[in-house]
């Protein structure tokens, strides 16, 4: 299922019904699992390792050398799970020596045209990356995280999951889980109560949830005050110490 008109590097491992279209190149220590589709005029360059039934559409660039000028040509990697959907012109660049060497990007992503993932960041599942949306190096996003069209976020910065950002939203700090956020610097608007609904959060989850979000955003308690608060109403919830935990491991501090 390779188009004659591809060049596939004899390194390249293919799994079982890959296909690759008109124009592709796949260049250097590549693994690509059993039916994933490559469409035409996409460039895929190793070290790197794509999971199975994944979707790469037209005009991608996946796994080029970092965008840092501190890159020496060092044999960084991308690794991709499966099932994800990668529409035009999207990139993902490999990562850097000092970041770890990895960039990652987990299972079940719908990552839409023209977005850009930067080195050494960390993507988990499920997410939904909306037309535009960019990450700088190092930035981690959650699972089930949505990030509205044109959403850029600062290196360094981490994206809690469930959240929702709103279009042309600009991170600098991060965002806790189950939040929606907009405008630039990313001002909280709330929670992201749809998406916790799809994803089969209970409604006492929830009522857990909201309940932090106003110790957190509505009280007047300073950030240490707050979590201290948040730790009595709930910790014990898995859901709550989750959001904790976050705030508590935020090195760049978090959107308020």
């Amino acid at each position: 299922m390779i188009h004659p008109q591809a060049l596939v590097d004899p390194r390249a491992r293919l799994g079982q019904g890959v296909e690759i279209g008109a124009y592709s190149i796949i260049e250097g220590d590549v693994e690509i699992g059993d039916r994933t589709w490559i469409g035409p005029h996409v460039v895929i360059r190793g070290p790197i390792r794509i999971g199975a039934d994944n979707r790469i559409y037209q005009f991608c660039s996946i796994g080029e050398g970092p965008q840092h000028l501190g890159y020496k040509g060092e044999p960084t990697r991308i690794e991709i799970g499966d099932r994800n959907i990668v529409r035009e012109y999207c990139t993902v660049n490999r990562g850097t020596v000092a970041g770890g060497g990895v960039t990652r990007i987990g299972s079940d992503n719908f990552i839409m045209a023209y977005c850009h993932i930067a080195h050494d960041c960390a993507v988990g599942d499920r997410t939904v990356f909306a037309n535009g949306s960019s990450l700088a190096g190092h930035v981690h996003v959650g699972d089930c995280a949505v990030l509205g069209g044109f959403t850029l976020v600062h290196q360094f910065c981490r994206i809690g999951a469930y959240c929702m950002t709103a279009v042309n939203t600009v991170l600098y700090k991060d965002v806790p889980p189950y939040i929606t956020a907009g405008g630039n610097g990313g001002t909280p608007h709330g929670l992201n109560l749809r998406g916790l609904k799809r994803r089969g959060f209970t409604e006492e989850q929830i009522q857990r949830i909201k309940q932090a979000y106003k110790t957190l955003y509505r009280s007047g308690l300073r950030l240490e005050q707050a979590l201290v608060e948040i730790d009595a109403q709930g910790r014990a919830y898995p859901e709550i110490a989750a959001f904790v935990a976050f705030i508590q491991e935020s090195e760049r501090g978090i959107v308020r």
